[in-house]
């Protein structure tokens, strides 16, 4: 079992950055892929960013390319998200989660069986 505790959320104007943190437990994540997902009122789960389990490779959704940056420190057995440019259309609980890197298919929520509670985010104009 891997537990996941996000934290670095809060309230930011428009323009400005944040730095997410999930920190891991249970086990090394150098075995996991690693993902951030966030959701809006009113809207279903999405996929912000993904890390294969070595950091050589990453994914992103269209809509935070070039302003979002995943990474990861296997030796703190932390993973973070890097964000800037931030926009109030951003403003979601984010969540961190967790799985085996067997499949490449990362973007989905479904495949991702470790889930952290999840942090608030706040973009104001």
């Amino acid at each position: 079992q891997v537990q996941l505790v996000e934290s670095g959320g809060g309230l930011v104007q428009a323009g400005g950055s944040l730095r997410l943190s999930c920190a891991a437990s249970g086990r090394a994540i150098s075995m996991y892929a690693m993902g951030w997902f966030r959701q809006a009122p009113g809207k279903e789960r999405e996929f912000v960013a993904a890390v294969n389990w070595s950091g050589a490779s990453t994914y992103y959704a269209n809509s935070v390319k070039g302003r979002f940056t995943i990474s990861r420190d296997n030796a703190k057995n932390t993973v973070y998200l890097q964000m800037n440019g931030l926009k109030p259309e951003d403003t979601a609980v984010y969540y961190c989660a967790a799985k085996s890197d067997y499949s490449s298919n990362y973007y989905s929520d479904s495949t991702y069986p470790y889930w952290g509670q999840g942090t608030q985010v706040t973009v104001s104009s």
